[in-house]
């Protein structure tokens, strides 16, 4: 079994520089990926962007997707994975390029997974990481800063290459980011309202709870759920209320 590359897309938050969009657009051609988002890209120029895309990947060029906000693009994705060579307290454990192609063997064939890569000269900011189910960083010696370019090249040829030996377990269809954005919106208002976080600072415990679900794969129907469990607790604090 390998990877479902119809539904592998290349996400670039913010790019600068509308080289390594051309080239970022050759490098998923390369591999067999059709499909590439940006977000809030600083310069567009078709004729730069053309330049490091070659002839041989024009044709990706006119079907990139460009959005204002993370969020809107990442709504109908069902995984998320983001590259960042950072790692910190508020960042989930990380894999490399190699044992995340692998994951998601299974993941790709009843779901969509976004590539995530953030800006040049920063990178992925927590504020972006708290969108994605897992992270990646690429391996590498002293220095760690990587080309955007160069950066999805090797992810996408890992997953163009990655294939499985055994036989991989099944993952059913996860929830979207949409649905998964509602969710939390929905549970940070009902926690804040039974006082289980803090009014003050309620995003502080909220990314705990983000961490917890993104260990375990919510299903839409999970989703269902927990918002039923909320609505139920808003009834009866309203009840209480009154």
């Amino acid at each position: 079994m390998k990877i479902n590359l119809e539904h592998i897309a290349i996400v670039l938050d913010e790019p600068h520089y509308p080289e390594n969009i051309g080239a970022a657009v050759r490098a998923a051609k390369n591999m067999g990926i059709s499909r590439v988002l940006t977000v809030n890209p600083s310069g567009c120029d078709l004729t730069r962007i053309l330049k490091t895309a070659t002839h041989h990947a024009a044709d990706l060029i006119p079907g990139i997707e460009v959005y204002d906000r993370i969020e809107d693009a990442l709504k109908g994705f069902q995984y998320v994975v983001g590259t960042t060579a950072r790692r910190g307290s508020h960042r989930q454990s990380v894999r490399n390029p190699r044992q995340l192609a692998l994951d998601l063997i299974p993941i790709s064939h009843k779901n969509h997974v976004a590539l995530l890569f953030g800006p040049e000269a920063s990178g992925l900011s927590n504020e972006h990481i708290r969108y994605c189910d897992v992270l990646v960083t690429i391996p590498t010696a002293e220095f760690s800063s990587i080309n955007l370019a160069q950066a999805v090249m090797i992810m996408v040829y890992e997953i163009f290459t990655a294939a499985s030996g055994e036989k991989s377990h099944f993952v059913p269809r996860l929830a979207t980011r949409f649905e998964l954005e509602s969710m939390y919106a929905h549970l940070k208002e009902t926690l804040t309202k039974i006082n289980f976080i803090s009014a003050d600072n309620p995003d502080y415990r909220m990314e705990s709870i983000r961490r917890f679900f993104s260990r375990m794969q919510v299903r839409g129907r999970d989703v269902q759920l927990i918002r039923g469990i909320c609505r139920q607790i808003d009834w009866y604090t309203s009840r209480r209320q009154k």
